[in-house]
């Protein structure tokens, strides 16, 4: 087997890997919360236990999504080391 074919093989994998239907789908729902995230601009009231802060709704989403994200994130990485 030549190199040429080895690297060919490989880069046609790695393409096939890339766009996963469930890779897909997690961008599409990304790109959706994103847009859901910043078509709301109004400023909301948020309490934390005891504090009460104003502040953009958008950026209260994005910080829950990013939250998410994170923790989402954490969890699948621990799974996978088991």
């Amino acid at each position: 087997m030549s190199p040429r074919t080895t690297t060919s093989t490989k880069s046609k994998s790695s393409v096939g890997e890339l766009a996963t239907p469930g890779r897909i789908v997690v961008i599409v729902l990304a790109i959706l919360a994103l847009i859901f995230i910043f078509e709301n601009t109004q400023d909301t009231k948020i309490r934390l236990l005891i504090p009460e802060v104003t502040m953009p709704l958008w950026l209260a989403l994005l910080a829950m999504w990013i939250i998410g994200a994170v923790c989402g994130a954490y969890f699948m990485r621990r799974r996978g080391r088991r």
